[in-house]
């Protein structure tokens, strides 16, 4: 995310390394099988993240988010399903080691869950939900929600914001293709490079047929470079679902551009849970200017491909937007850069100003063009001073959580398909 914010440094001793793997909490003195209402916790599955649990009573959980692989400070993803649970049984979790202070829970965010026979997620009610420092848990802030399992049979999962994993970016890959046919677009799949530990760094290409042969314009699209920003990929997709429509905008889209898609960028961060981090704990969104090819390799490829485009006689290379989802603030909005040539400058304006025109959950006050030191390894940062200068660059922010219309105080949360669409 663009904002790190305040960050508690203590884990609370959580020591896990590795997710909890379907661990049953009985009470204690309890042996023998277990009992409906002796809650199964999972977390060992693609963009799981639960680290530990400790049974208080029949009735609560405190809850402890396994921080990110090789860096243990960055704890706010949270993913995880529970079972065996008993009609009608109410219990309260505690989530007790979110490291980032500073979010959307001050501002009546709340978990997701869904389950076996209602697979749609939803948000839990704001009256059941609460965020406080406490002073049971060394004064840190812990989010505490109470839940009623109305069904036996049923798993319920519990998510920061709705998931969306390495495989099904994979599964939806294989289903454009059949997209791009039906539009008769130009529709190019590559494999670009691998992570470190062996996972696809995918590089979709859209354009027009015809234009193919031609000098091209170019748009860069970057997505989920931070794992727990979910939201990055369904925008991502649905702009990649838009673009090979039949629809007549993306076909004008078309013959005037073309657009190269890296839609996960850190597909071992997400494989594995994290907040923030790659497989080997480093925030590939600030290490740009030092991108290498044995620590990050994605960013290498990626890297190599954009300034090979932006040197080519073949084309023309006009921006590059890099999708992320912010924790602490509603809507969407921009991120630029600011210039000291007063024309460049007027220029890299003009987008985040049409960008308002058209998106009625855009937020011009929480759009910033700035040279933030601290963001000197982020790609709208790094990006904007080895590209040509006609190049724009810049982050899209959409929010973890919801928007407002006209002004109004009412959040309107986000869903998988209001992001797709």
């Amino acid at each position: 995310m663009a904002d790190f914010g305040e960050d508690s440094d203590e884990s609370d001793g959580e020591g896990s390394l590795g997710n909890v793997n379907r661990i049953i909490m009985r009470p204690p003195g309890h042996s023998g099988k277990a009992k409906r209402g002796h809650l199964c916790f999972d977390a060992s599955f693609e963009t799981g993240n639960l680290g530990r649990v400790d049974l208080i009573n029949e009735h609560e959980y405190d809850l402890f988010i396994r921080p990110d692989t090789c860096s243990p400070k960055l704890r706010f993803w949270f993913n995880f399903t529970v079972d065996n649970v008993r009609q009608d049984q109410r219990v309260i979790f505690n989530i007790v080691n979110i490291s980032k202070s500073r979010n959307l829970f001050n501002t009546n965010m709340t978990p997701i869950v869904k389950s076996t026979t209602r697979p749609k997620w939803q948000r839990i009610p704001k009256r059941n939900v609460f965020y406080y420092r406490s002073p049971v848990h060394q004064n840190n802030y812990v989010l505490s929600f109470t839940f009623g399992f109305d069904r036996e049979d049923e798993i319920f999962q519990f998510a920061l914001a709705p998931p969306y994993s390495y495989s099904r970016l994979q599964s939806f890959l294989l289903s454009l293709d059949s997209k791009g046919r039906h539009s008769k677009c130009f529709l190019k799949r590559e494999i670009i490079g691998s992570t470190v530990q062996k996972r696809k760094l995918d590089l979709i290409t859209i354009g027009a047929p015809e234009n193919m042969n031609e000098k091209q314009r170019v748009i860069i699209i970057l997505a989920r470079v931070h794992p727990g920003e979910s939201p990055s990929s369904f925008v991502c997709q649905g702009l990649l679902e838009f673009l090979v429509s039949v629809n007549s905008i993306s076909s004008l889209l078309r013959q005037t551009v073309t657009f190269k898609v890296i839609p996960m960028l850190n597909p071992d961060g997400v494989f594995l849970g994290n907040y923030r981090s790659s497989g080997m704990g480093f925030d590939l969104n600030r290490v740009w200017h030092i991108a290498s090819q044995w620590a990050h390799p994605t960013l290498r490829a990626v890297l190599d491909m954009i300034i090979a485009i932006d040197k080519s006689k073949d084309f023309q290379l006009d921006y590059v937007v890099d999708i992320h989802a912010h924790s602490s603030l509603t809507g969407c909005f921009i991120y630029g850069n600011s210039y000291e040539d007063v024309y460049r400058y007027e220029r890299h304006t003009v987008f985040p100003k049409i960008l308002a025109t058209v998106s009625d959950d855009y937020v011009a006050t929480n759009t910033m063009f700035n040279a933030d030191g601290n963001k000197s390894g982020s790609a709208r940062r790094y990006l904007c001073t080895i590209l040509s200068s006609q190049v724009n660059c810049y982050t899209f922010e959409v929010s973890l959580f919801g928007y407002k219309l006209n002004g109004g105080e009412v959040i309107i949360p986000y869903t998988e398909d209001s992001c797709i669409l």
